[in-house]
């Protein structure tokens, strides 16, 4: 059985989803197969690896409406090492039909079973808001990895976002739990940047990957040609880094 791993933080612009890409293709290199959601209206996943989300048929949207199985919607990209199931501009219209459907936070989950013994690991990229979509997705994992910018408003809004998993965690998902938080966008010539690493590995000790996630130009250019880091530019410094929380991931 798979697993199920939400990456979310409601904080925009902390390397969510240049993580959800990046892992997916670290952990599919390392010889896992790798499925990865894209939850988010804005469809930044489904560009990030090629997929032109202006042109499809079958997306997320579809699968949590039930108009469409995972297995129908799953687009498969063997050059980026994962499969995807993309997402567009109508994942908002499934975020407003959720509100009035039956199980409406489990429709993620339920669908999900079909596949979830197919892969070694989903991981779902979520809207940078604490939202039903996100919802969906934390009542469907097994996990949350958290991305955080090591800069000054790093731990804003981190409470309500641990409060919410708290919450799922005791009426509707018993076993979810925080895997890891993950810093990104790490300067170390910074000193408030090494402050707030410190800060974080205070609060939340060994929850705190080891794997830092650098500033890097290659991870910022690598969205715009439709690929990870890993096949962008192998040798750079974020390739490494994402390299080394794929590993980091399998050996705990």
């Amino acid at each position: 059985m798979g697993q199920v791993i939400t990456i979310a933080n409601q904080k925009g612009g902390v390397g969510k989803t240049t993580t959800s890409i990046n892992l997916a293709a670290s952990l599919g290199y390392l010889g896992k197969k790798v499925l990865l959601l894209d939850m988010d209206p804005q469809g930044n996943a489904t560009m990030g690896s090629g997929v032109n989300k202006h042109n499809l048929s079958k997306t997320s949207c579809e699968v949590l409406l039930g108009e469409s199985s995972f297995e129908q919607a799953i687009i498969h990209l063997d050059a980026q090492m994962y499969d995807i199931i993309p997402a567009n501009a109508d994942l908002t219209a499934a975020e407003v039909g959720l509100m009035e459907a039956p199980l409406r936070e489990r429709r993620l989950r339920i669908a999900m079973e079909e596949v979830r013994k197919e892969y070694d690991f989903i991981l779902i990229d979520c809207p940078p808001s604490l939202n039903m979509l996100t919802l969906n997705a934390l009542v469907a994992a097994d996990g949350v990895l958290i991305p955080i910018q090591t800069e000054y408003y790093a731990l804003e809004g981190l409470s309500s976002l641990i409060n919410t998993i708290k919450q799922v965690r005791a009426s509707r998902n018993p076993d979810l739990e925080i895997v890891g938080i993950l810093r990104t966008m790490h300067d170390p010539r910074n000193n408030l940047a090494n402050d707030v690493s410190a800060q974080l590995i205070r609060h939340f000790k060994d929850r705190v990957y080891q794997a830092i996630i650098p500033r890097n130009v290659r991870v910022a250019e690598a969205p715009s040609h439709g690929l990870p880091v890993l096949m962008y530019d192998k040798d750079s410094r974020g390739a490494e880094s994402y390299l080394e929380l794929a590993k980091e991931m399998l050996r705990s």
